[in-house]
């Protein structure tokens, strides 16, 4: 049931929210699922690990983030919402829980992009589609052994995006004056919102049409639930000689770099 109290103080304060969600990272962790593995069918089936124990590379495709579904921060992105930010980001961090340490690196091996996929291969019971912000990363044993070996044994069932919002707009289920401007953006964004129960119920949303991609992690636990494991798959180790220029830094690149992060 709405909170009316609460809706008002965020309306009558919403200049401000917006400017806290802003500012601080959001880390949309995701809940429970199983690993899934989409066969040639389209069908969503239980992903079987290899757990041949002279493997050391791998490749994981994952799922960081699903659109148009209400999630615990009373977020909605909106499909669109990564396709500035993989012009600029290219190829993020895939890491561990949110730690943006060394020791938590899974890989720096990583394609990002978008793919839209039926509810229904992602094993949840909505109708229509969503546009899911894919990972798909070369993980090494060498880099992080504890994660490699967690997505060798299909134990890591759920993923997160590290992200920065950049345009959100709060809708209102209302049909109070007061609320005009928010009763415009529900009539605009519900229709695209696959668990309207939960939007129905809050009585309010917000919805995301473009956030700034940081990172993708694996989590154990959160808040939206769509954002399993697709497929692991081995990768043949090879033998290659080492870059002659491995340990030192490119002048231009490490000047691009400091420019890169100037302008963030």
């Amino acid at each position: 049931m709405a909170n009316w109290d609460e809706i008002k103080r965020i309306k009558e304060n919403k200049a401000l929210v917006i400017a806290e969600k802003k500012s601080a990272m959001k880390m949309a962790d995701s809940c429970d699922f199983d690993i899934m593995h989409i066969n040639s069918k389209g069908e969503a089936v239980k992903a079987e690990s290899d757990e041949s124990t002279d493997l050391t590379k791998i490749t994981a495709r994952v799922v960081i983030n699903t659109t148009n579904l209400i999630d615990s921060h009373c977020d909605c992105h909106i499909p669109g919402i990564w396709n500035k930010t993989l012009k600029e980001n290219k190829s993020p961090y895939h890491i561990q829980e949110h730690q943006m340490k060394f020791d938590h690196v899974i890989s720096d091996q990583v394609t990002a992009s978008v793919k839209t996929m039926s509810w229904a291969a992602l094993g949840q019971p909505f109708e229509g589609n969503t546009q899911a912000l894919i990972f798909d990363s070369i993980i090494e044993q060498e880099r992080n052994e504890y994660m490699f070996k967690q997505y060798m044994k299909g134990w890591v069932r759920n993923h997160s995006v590290g992200m920065r919002y950049v345009n959100l707009f709060l809708c209102i289920n209302s049909e109070e004056r007061y609320y005009q401007e928010e009763k415009d953006n529900w009539d605009k964004y519900i229709p695209q919102v696959a668990n309207k129960s939960v939007a129905e119920e809050l009585g309010y949303f917000w919805a995301v049409t473009e956030a700034k991609l940081i990172e993708g992690s694996a989590v154990p636990i959160g808040s939206n639930y769509a954002t399993p494991t697709i497929s692991v798959k081995s990768e043949p180790s090879t033998d290659t000689q080492k870059d002659s220029r491995e340990g030192t830094i490119d002048k231009d690149e490490f000047i691009q770099f400091l420019k890169s992060n100037l302008n963030n």
